[in-house]
């Protein structure tokens, strides 16, 4: 079994972080700005610890359809997986594409099947938790086993370590080796030549003036598999339920591929702007001394906005009929968002008639409203509840943690 990275930071020392922003920032925007140009669908963060790389790649999809988080501590994760629960604004508004998110308590030395077929690595800080005698089986389970298209290592570099001030020996207790520059390329490059990668190599935090030539306070490999295209590494292998790691939690995100999710917010979106153009509908007639007026005509500039001059279609005007308002449905159709969800106002239009929260004409051309507000229609929000499981972790004095690691 190995040891895992932790993510805790100690309030032990008034020494102020040498780097602006902190270097696990740097980290993690370099793992962020990697994910934006290659778009890897599949990802897995071993030793992801408190789940603070997860948590800013959901919010920095760029395409990530499965995102992954394996650590051998269950307890930092049954501590931190609800930082990962999608927010109320989520359900409100659903991403395109499907976002599911698993974390699993596991080591990475060990062989699990359902760890296959990804697009990308990340081993943040990790591989100077293991035991030298570890790292062997670290590479082999890595870049042999589970073959990803690409693979992002960060390490400390021990030659930038005499320019931290008070440190002695490693920068965390739990680090059993810290690499020169040397060190790590010599290991990256016998991966290569064993597995069949390339790697370039780079980092976050350099110094500053004459002390430059240390290189950088972490060094970064970024390994790439040697075929065309990170995204055929796999990408379509049968999902498998884990048989060596153990599954801690898994949420599915909501997304627009749900046709469920999708009729709701279409409706939803629709419903809403019906209930504007109502409402802006009954200010004007309460505006309007002649009663008599049971016509609503449009701004010149919402005029245009809609089309209703020009090439556009002809303008259709919002009227009541007792007790009845009737928005015409190329007036909803107008709303971007409306037109975002639904690529035809034919499409619009079958989709709102097998919905029995909408209540249009025969011909469904209009949408009908009651003139009373107390007669609204609510929207139903529905959540997942999440559930919080408490643990304790304790915080541990080390220059790791001060460099925000």
């Amino acid at each position: 079994m190995c040891s895992m990275r932790t993510d805790s930071r100690a309030d032990l020392t008034k020494m102020t972080t040498p780097f602006s922003p902190p270097l696990y920032t740097q980290r993690y925007q370099f793992i962020i700005d990697y994910v934006k140009t290659y778009r890897p669908k599949k990802v897995i963060d071993v030793g992801c610890a408190e789940c603070r790389l997860l948590k800013k790649l959901k919010f920095h999809r760029n395409g990530i359809q499965l995102l992954v988080g394996v650590d051998i501590n269950s307890v930092v994760l049954l501590k931190r997986m609800h930082t990962l629960a999608p927010l109320v604004s989520e359900y409100l508004q659903p991403s395109d594409g499907p976002l599911t998110i698993e974390l699993y308590q596991g080591s990475v030395t060990e062989r699990e099947p359902c760890t296959r077929g990804f697009d990308l690595v990340t081993c943040v800080e990790l591989i100077e938790h293991l035991e030298l005698v570890e790292v062997e089986s670290f590479s082999e389970v890595v870049f042999g086993y589970m073959a990803p298209g690409a693979v992002i290592v960060s390490t400390p570099n021990a030659e930038f370590n005499p320019l931290l001030p008070g440190l002695r020996g490693f920068r965390n207790y739990d680090h059993k080796f810290e690499w020169t520059r040397a060190e790590f390329q010599t290991w990256a490059h016998g991966v290569c030549r064993e597995y069949d990668y390339s790697v370039q190599f780079t980092g976050v935090g350099e110094a500053v003036g004459h002390w430059r030539d240390v290189g950088f306070c972490t060094q970064i490999g970024v390994f790439q598999r040697n075929f065309d295209g990170i995204n055929q590494s796999m990408s379509n292998a049968e999902s498998l339920e884990p048989s060596v790691y153990k599954l801690l939690y898994k949420v599915v995100y909501p997304s627009l591929c749900d046709n469920n999710i999708y009729q709701k917010t279409l409706v939803n979106e629709v419903l809403y702007e019906a209930q504007q153009l109502r409402q802006e509908w009954l200010r004007r007639m309460n505006m309007d001394s002649n009663n008599n007026a049971h016509f609503y005509a449009p701004p010149l500039m919402e005029v245009f906005q809609h089309g209703v001059e020009g090439d556009g279609p002809e303008w259709q005007p919002i009227y009541q009929q007792g007790g009845t308002i009737c928005v015409p449905l190329e007036r909803v159709w107008s709303s971007p968002r409306v037109r975002a969800l639904c690529g035809s106002i034919q499409r619009l239009r079958e989709e709102l008639l097998e919905d029995e929260r909408v209540r249009m004409s025969a011909d469904g051309a209009v949408l009908n409203l009651p003139t009373d507000d107390d007669e609204g229609e609510e929207v139903e929000e529905e959540k997942d509840d999440v559930k919080t499981v408490s643990g304790v972790v304790n915080n541990m004095e080390d220059w790791d943690r001060e460099l925000g690691s």
